[in-house]
């Protein structure tokens, strides 16, 4: 009887070997990164979740399960709203400072070219400092014994000014002092996008006749829309979860004039412990955020199309 021959296995041939090793080396190097997302972003966000259906102080071992009794107090929270309210206004006020005057200002920096790098490095050093740092430094210069404000109004014979302990002024002073920090970030974020027009543009822009105005308005503008896009998504979401400043200046006072949705979080957590309504209300924050972030992205991606 004849011998039934094998057909030779086909040879993986090399490049179908080095594909195969590229994706073996792709997923062992972003195997940490991944490990990370996991333990210090999902496990938070699924734990957050898991004990706002809980009763729990947060330090004994006793948790009773009490399903949606958190969420329905979350709805009706006066406080809650109000805190919310509070970072709506900051997002408003940031959006319509923030951004205009840091476009402002790296358009600036764009004409003068080379000759403004030394106003570059002058303009990012409020970035450079901690927000504790900077709310401390506004703190006692905004103060009503020594401050500036104050005395420059007993100089000229007035009384003193009290602007954090204001309801009506302390929220738009700290916003002042948010945007004053986070402008030259957004300043280095649209000269980067700068970077991308080519110098020769705007040279043939001038050339033709086109005056600075116009060659931001109808070349440079047009070029920046996406970087626009994704300045406004990060300072929506950079808003909506602000903290340290806050807290450092006025711990969300006088009253509650400048509580924020994470200084209110903070004290029933930490100050109150009431662990399970704190992990509501970041719960709460973490779906609001979520939902400006993909609203925006959504509004924008059609208005550019």
């Amino acid at each position: 009887m004849k011998q039934k021959q094998t057909e030779p296995q086909p040879q993986m041939t090399l490049t179908a070997r080095r594909g195969i090793a590229d994706r073996n080396a792709s997923l062992i190097l972003t195997l940490p990164a991944i490990l990370l997302l996991v333990i210090f972003i999902l496990y938070p966000i699924v734990d957050s979740f898991g004990i706002s259906l809980m009763k729990w102080n947060g330090i004994s071992a006793d948790k009773q399960f009490i399903g949606l009794g958190n969420w329905k107090k979350l709805i009706s929270d006066t406080a809650f709203w109000k805190a919310f309210f509070n970072n709506v206004k900051i997002m408003l006020l940031s959006l319509l400072i923030q951004l205009p005057a840091a476009l402002l200002l790296s358009t600036l920096l764009h004409v003068i070219g080379k000759k403004g790098k030394a106003l570059k490095c002058l303009w990012f050093i409020p970035m450079l400092m901690s927000s504790v740092a900077v709310g401390f430094l506004f703190k006692y210069a905004l103060s009503t014994t020594d401050g500036i404000f104050t005395t420059l109004s007993m100089m000229l014979g007035g009384g003193r000014i009290d602007l954090l302990g204001s309801n009506r002024f302390a929220l738009l002073t700290v916003t002042m002092v948010i945007c004053w920090q986070f402008i030259p970030f957004y300043m280095i974020f649209f000269l980067a996008s700068y970077s991308n027009i080519d110098r020769e543009v705007y040279e043939a822009a001038l050339i033709d006749g086109a005056t600075k105005p116009k060659y931001f308005i109808y070349v440079a503008l047009p070029l920046l829309k996406p970087a626009i896009r994704n300045a406004c998504i990060l300072s929506m979401v950079g808003s909506l979860k602000y903290f340290d400043l806050i807290y450092v200046m006025t711990n969300g006072g006088p009253g509650t004039a400048t509580e924020l949705m994470a200084t209110y979080m903070y004290k029933l957590s930490f100050k109150e412990f009431n662990m399970s309504y704190g992990s509501t209300v970041a719960s709460g924050m973490l779906i609001v955020i979520t939902l400006f972030a993909s609203i925006t992205m959504k509004f924008t991606t059609k208005t550019e199309s």
